[in-house]
């Protein structure tokens, strides 16, 4: 699962679509932990990379988790005003040659610091999921893990638990010393 990745070691990021495109590549990816079920890194004000080749940073710090069996993945964004969570329905995470990669299935979860949420992307779904024919199992996979994923932020669970992305942020920190 790990491939020899260990904390500390310095990753890329790359998101792909369905049909196997690159999407976008997340130039540093320090990694703070990692167990049987989940990676965790880290970056601040990364540089992300789009298909089209437009590139821009990161306007802020951000905690990443990464899952060996969930099909998404969550972003802890520590903005100026708040801890915002992007959250990406994805498939499990692999490591090949230090790069994560992950299939990004366009549907998005967006938490923000008074712990609403607001799915995304809606539409983007819909038209992707007719173009690349995605097949039922995924679909159904899709749904029931944006359903799990929302139970996991109104349990406040995972990256969800108050002060666990500022914990990491900490190790964060004290690493880059």
């Amino acid at each position: 699962m790990n491939n020899n990745i260990k904390v500390g070691d310095k990753l890329q990021i790359h998101c792909y679509k369905h049909n196997g495109k690159l999407h976008q590549v997340c130039d540093e990816a320090i990694v703070i932990d990692i167990d049987d079920e989940k990676l965790i890194v880290a970056n601040d004000r990364a540089k992300l990379t789009e298909a089209d080749g437009r590139s821009y940073h990161a306007k802020e710090p951000a905690i990443l988790f990464f899952y060996k069996k969930r099909w998404f993945n969550i972003i802890g964004q520590l903005k100026e005003y708040g801890l915002f969570y992007y959250c990406n329905i994805a498939t499990p995470f692999i490591i090949d040659n230090g790069i994560i990669k992950y299939i990004d299935y366009d549907l998005d979860l967006r938490v923000f610091p008074d712990g609403g949420f607001k799915i995304l992307d809606y539409n983007e779904y819909n038209y992707h999921r007719k173009l690349m024919q995605y097949p039922p199992e995924i679909e159904m996979i899709i749904k029931n893990e944006l359903s799990n994923l929302i139970e996991m932020k109104r349990h406040n669970e995972g990256p969800f638990e108050p002060n666990l992305i500022n914990k990491y942020y900490e190790i964060y920190q004290k690493m880059k010393i």
